[in-house]
């Protein structure tokens, strides 16, 4: 598999790259949700990412149904896209990443997450050269990642753990994909980057050339994707985003019970093999109904929002690309899971 087999992990203002290409304009074919047909429709915007997994499942099998509704997915070429589509009424709901919801709240964009969707859990990584073995020893060395990415975010979580800032360390924006060239070639003794590039990289020299010194292992929730809703929606539709939510466990649970055939699907709809699929669901955590109230609760763990937020919230105002950091209740909307969680 190589670098173009992957998605590229979104961050705001920067974009992901796909395993296909995929119209930018889908947003303008979304039907809406229609008022005189029987079955109500609600297009959700996506990208193509594993972690969407059981969305893709629960499409493809119509999980939806039972719950009275019908949900059409409208992958983007463009995650940037998908936020003013949201807005602007041609989707209902939408997959992002908690740092777009955070931009969006921050210019005064009422879209929260109702649920959190996966994590990274360990397929993005900061590897080194043997010369490094701990984050302190990034102090003065050059490193590879893409400014405001999850991988930035990442690696700013990383040396804030040591006391280290960006002035401590010599930025090089690169890709992902660039990483593994940039670092065989010598050029680079620290890069940040993920899955299928991480194994390209920690793969050189037998193995024993380059180790990962911190991964999104070490950071649960921080590399985060949700399902967003406008508040409008949220207010007037709460039973429709009650049933999205109820269609996806549905397709997470066959995935549990079906891995082969889920694969299937989910790489049919990536545009890869079911080998494939099931190859980079290792880099993911699907939170399961049990563990997403978590998310909304106030904590020091990464994997709440509070957390993670300010982490983001915070990078995202120092290099300028929000005025000011929001509220963490004003991202969010945890009623939904909360009350599956007590069926």
């Amino acid at each position: 598999m190589n670098a173009a087999d992957r998605t590229a992990r979104h961050a705001f203002p920067a974009k992901r790259l796909f395993l296909r290409s995929l119209a930018a304009g889908a947003a303008a074919l979304a039907m809406g949700m229609s008022a005189h047909a029987a079955t109500p429709v609600l297009n959700i915007g996506t990208v193509v990412w594993i972690g969407y997994g059981p969305f893709y499942v629960a499409e493809s099998l119509d999980l939806f149904k039972k719950y009275g509704i019908k949900v059409k997915l409208q992958p983007f070429a463009d995650p940037a896209l998908i936020p003013p589509a949201l807005a602007s009424g041609s989707l209902q709901g939408a997959m992002l990443t908690y740092d777009q919801v955070i931009g969006q709240v921050a210019k005064g964009q009422m879209q929260k997450v109702v649920m959190p969707i996966d994590y990274s859990n360990g397929g993005d990584a900061i590897v080194a050269d043997a010369s490094i073995s701990k984050i302190a020893d990034f102090k003065g060395k050059k490193i590879g990642y893409n400014p405001l990415s999850p991988s930035d975010f990442l690696l700013s979580y990383a040396m804030k753990t040591a006391g280290l800032g960006e002035k401590d360390i010599t930025p090089v924006n690169m890709t992902p994909e660039a990483v593994p060239a940039a670092m065989a070639s010598g050029q680079m003794p620290i890069g940040v980057t993920y899955e299928p590039s991480l194994s390209q990289v920690l793969g050189q020299g037998g193995g024993k050339k380059f180790k990962v010194v911190f991964s999104s292992k070490d950071a649960p929730g921080l590399i985060a994707d949700v399902l967003v809703f406008d508040d409008k929606a949220i207010k007037s539709s709460p039973k429709e985003i009650s049933a999205v939510i109820q269609g996806y466990l549905d397709g997470m649970a066959y995935m549990k019970s079906k891995p082969e055939e889920s694969a299937k699907i989910i790489g049919k709809f990536m545009g890869v093999s079911a080998k494939e699929a099931k190859e980079q669901m290792a880099g993911v955590y699907n939170i399961p109904l049990a563990e997403m109230p978590a998310a909304f609760e106030k904590s020091a763990s990464t994997k709440s929002y509070y957390a993670s937020g300010e982490i983001i919230a915070g990078l995202l105002k120092a290099k300028g690309q929000i005025g000011a950091v929001p509220p963490a209740e004003s991202t969010f909307d945890g009623q939904f899971v909360r009350a599956l969680q007590k069926k």
